[in-house]
């Protein structure tokens, strides 16, 4: 038999989020199942008692998959079976790990993992929003050590209100969409997209969420005292030498830090400079001593790491010379690749973005194929970091969890600047940015030349978007802190946080904030956001001074679209038998043709890449739907033969009797002498006689002899 224990949590709105442990998968480290409605999340975490030999950083893993099942649904494709994740489960995978890392005690080196399931789905309950709540719930009632509990909550603002956790549908509507990670005192992660709100705005729903937090943080804290869980193991993973480390400290912390001041520029040559410190320390020691250079290299990142760290806290100076606000130099170019519908290189210090801008039609766009979600995108953004952009020696293997990541911010960014209306924009859209340099900010980089590139492609885009990484310097013991401007890798890597922020001129459309420390205090957030409005706005002038405004045309080879409504009951003429019309327009005018139902009406929609194939395409389907007009010259086929004349389909389904006096001005005695079945022939419509009859004529097409010409015909 089992024990179960539960915990109810109520929402504002009075709905229930219940978290429940004893009853499955008790094996686990720990385990809980949170429900909301029908949704249920079963979270596992198990951590190893052992650990490997040499690992000084936190090996966790989170994983969560969504059950076809929960949702009564078979999983597409010919396995029938759950497989590789969807960008959307990797990025739940992510906003998890962000919150929990900065968590485990900064000794504890088990291999942890974190399984999250989604065991059954409900339309009106995102799941995402409690998948933070799963995990650290399920580690509450472990015995691994944490330094938590903390939890997830998204706020959106929908029609001037703030609501928690809101349904698909209602978030549709909403002007700010973020989540929020944080333990009860502190704020640990954001991630969001708006509509060119203020900080002020966006400060406010970060407190909103983070009230609701601190309650289902507390209802963890109360279910872990009821499981007796509160007592945490004890380990031992780490094996260290104080005199060692008090000796390199003394020997190398003054000829790093100067190394540190000298305030290189360039990534390689300080790598090479603080690698030639640690060699000179190392070249005291001989082949016959034992030294533990694991140990070794540990103590000498630490230094480092402190070195740096103070250099910016003392004296306000960079690893490569700047102030704490100023940016690196940019520059920027569109246009670019010649081959592309629109092209920009973003180049900020050491970090570049080649961006491309592919227009394509309804048939491009992305199916999305979820538990959760289906759909179809006509915005897609992509990311690529080839090893080569950071100098690696090493393959590119698929692609990571980080590039998905970044895209997706890179994503958010910009899709609320792309025209919805497809009058304005009627294109699939798909923007590819490869990073060809890496040190700090890639992602941001991405979205600066995104807007570029999608200003040179034609499309035209509301306002310019710009991103900035912020980062930031604490020390606990002196109180001191400093916000960075447009940070490096290295200060990422060395640093306590890492804060994106996108924007327009007139307000931000997307952020994402990891926090490497405890939690982050709202005085320093928002001097953060502050500063990070200059620096979006100096870049911005940049942006402009490379192209201010869209292209008022789309390149020359960039496929053209036009749209033409037809009547409802008139789709299944434009297609045809099997598809065998719409097919031969295609074939014969080399244009794209789409056919879809909106408002009980058929919108057609013609792409190519020269105005001859769009009203070719043009011309046929309006043949279709409006019928056969008087006067009209028609490309036809004979389709039979009679004494008296043939038979011409002049349009799908349309046929008219090509009379034997109307084939030429000069007597036929035999038809099948001047035509023969399958031959095309080009006719004019004379008239329509009783019943429908078309009566066509191809003479008249013909010029007309003289009248001596005549007479020698007669005889």
């Amino acid at each position: 038999m089992y024990k179960e224990i539960k915990k109810n949590i109520t929402l504002a709105d009075g709905r229930n989020i219940e978290i429940s442990t004893g009853k499955l998968a008790k094996q686990a480290d720990g385990s809980v199942v949170v429900r909301m409605g029908d949704a249920m999340i079963l979270a596992t975490v198990v951590s190893a008692k052992d650990v490997k030999e040499d690992v000084d950083f936190m090996p966790l893993s989170v994983e969560y998959k969504e059950k076809y099942a929960a949702m009564g649904r078979f999983p597409g494709g010919f396995l029938k079976r759950e497989a590789r994740p969807s960008d959307y489960e990797i990025l739940v995978c992510r906003l998890v790990d962000r919150a929990l890392r900065p968590l485990f005690p900064d000794d504890y080196h088990a291999d942890t993992f974190v399984t999250l399931q989604l065991i059954s789905g409900d339309k009106d309950v995102m799941p995402d929003c409690l998948a933070g709540l799963a995990a650290s719930a399920a580690i509450a009632v472990s015995d691994i050590p944490f330094n938590g509990p903390i939890s997830e909550a998204r706020v959106a603002r929908i029609d001037g209100e703030f609501i928690v956790n809101p349904t698909p549908e209602a978030l549709e509507r909403a002007d700010i969409d973020i989540m929020v990670g944080a333990t009860i005192d502190n704020i640990l992660m954001v991630e969001g997209e708006m509509d060119e709100v203020s900080e002020v705005e966006m400060l406010e729903a970060i407190k909103i969420a983070h009230e609701t937090i601190k309650v289902h943080c507390q209802a963890q804290i109360e279910l872990a005292e009821e499981v007796g869980s509160t007592e945490k193991r004890e380990y031992c993973h780490e094996n260290n030498d104080e005199d060692l480390k008090k000796k390199i400290w003394d020997e190398t912390y003054q000829k790093v830090y100067d190394v540190a001041k000298l305030g290189t520029a360039c990534k390689e040559t300080r790598k090479e400079l603080f690698a030639a410190v640690k060699e000179e320390f190392l070249s005291q020691y001989t082949e016959e001593d034992e030294i533990n250079e694991v140990l070794i290299g540990k103590y000498y990142h630490d230094v480092e790491k402190e070195a740096v760290r103070n250099l910016i806290l003392d004296e306000g100076m960079r690893l490569d010379g700047r102030k704490t606000d100023q940016i690196r130099p940019i520059w920027a170019e569109v246009d670019y690749i010649p081959g592309a519908h629109g092209s920009a290189v973003f180049t900020r210090g050491e970090t570049q973005s080649l961006t491309t801008v592919t227009l394509g039609t309804k048939l491009d766009e992305q199916m999305i194929d979820g538990v959760m979600n289906q759909g179809y995108e006509k915005f897609i953004l992509h990311y690529n970091f080839p090893p080569f952009s950071t100098g690696d020696a090493r393959p590119a293997r698929g692609v990571s969890r980080r590039e998905i990541g970044h895209g997706n911010l890179a994503h958010r960014a910009l899709l609320r600047m792309i025209p919805k209306d497809e009058k304005i924009n009627p294109y699939t859209v798909r923007v590819v940015s490869d990073i060809l340099e890496s040190n700090g900010s890639s992602s941001m980089a991405t979205v600066c030349a995104g807007s570029l590139a999608l200003m040179d492609s034609g499309i035209q885009i509301k306002k310019q978007v710009s991103g900035i990484a912020m980062g930031l310097i604490t020390d606990s013991k002196t109180g001191k802190w400093a916000v960075l401007s447009d940070i490096l890798g290295d200060e990422d890597h060395l640093g306590d946080m890492d804060f994106k922020v996108t924007g327009t001129a007139n307000g931000i459309t997307a952020t994402q904030m990891d926090i490497k420390v405890d939690g982050l205090s709202y005085e320093i957030l928002e001097k953060a956001l502050l500063q990070a409005t200059e620096g979006r706005l100096h870049i911005l002038n940049i942006l402009d001074e490379t192209i201010a405004q869209p292209r008022e045309d789309y390149k020359p080879h960039a496929p053209r679209i036009e749209k033409l409504e037809i009547e409802k009951d008139q789709i299944g003429a434009v297609i045809g038998p099997g598809g065998k019309i719409i097919q031969e327009i295609q074939a014969t005018s080399g244009a794209t043709i789409n056919i879809e139902e909106v408002d009980n009406k058929g919108i057609v929609s013609i792409a190519a890449a020269n105005k001859d194939a769009i009203d070719s395409a043009m011309r046929r389907i309006k043949e279709i739907v409006v019928g056969p007009e008087v006067g009209e010259v028609y490309d036809g086929v004979i389709k039979s033969i009679t004494n008296f004349g043939a038979f011409v389909e002049i349009l799908p389904g349309k046929e008219g009797l090509l009379h034997v006096s109307e084939i030429d001005w000069k007597r036929i005695a035999n038809v099948e002498d001047v035509l023969k079945v399958g031959e095309p022939i080009q006719v004019k419509l004379l008239g329509v006689e009783r019943g429908g009859k078309l009566k066509l004529s191809r003479k008249v097409l013909l010029p007309r002899p003289e009248r001596k010409e005549r007479r020698e015909e007669k005889k």
